[in-house]
């Protein structure tokens, strides 16, 4: 069962990021901080699916909480994850929680759809 996600899959984390970042760092540049912050999470997203895929595995996966703090965060997609940063920073919010999970993603066939005459 997925610790995020809650749903009943096969999800085997390997390594976690976890973090509170601030975007109000005194002596520093906000829009600064905010493409640093950016280029960690892409860093971190990039190693991860460096990594070599077990066997019967398709791709890596990524589960994703945000939030202001840790206790509000909520579940959210991970193709969001970059205009909900954009959102916080927009707003003049000081932080903001990051959860990001890398799990084991196995692709589904399409249904193929016969044509009736």
């Amino acid at each position: 069962m997925c610790r995020i996600t809650g749903l009943a899959r096969a999800a085997q984390h390997n390594r976690t990021m976890k973090k509170t970042f601030k975007l109000n760092i005194e002596g520093k540049n906000r829009d600064r901080v905010l493409e640093a912050i950016k280029h960690e999470i892409r860093k971190y997203v990039k190693r991860e699916r460096r990594r070599e895929l077990p066997e019967g595995v398709d791709f890596w996966d990524f589960d994703c909480r945000f939030g202001a703090t840790e206790a509000e965060a909520v579940v959210v997609h991970f193709a969001t994850l970059t205009s909900l940063i954009d959102g916080v920073a927009k707003d003049g919010g000081d932080q903001f929680y990051v959860e990001i999970l890398a799990s084991q993603g196995r692709r589904q066939s399409k249904p193929t759809h016969v044509a009736q005459p």
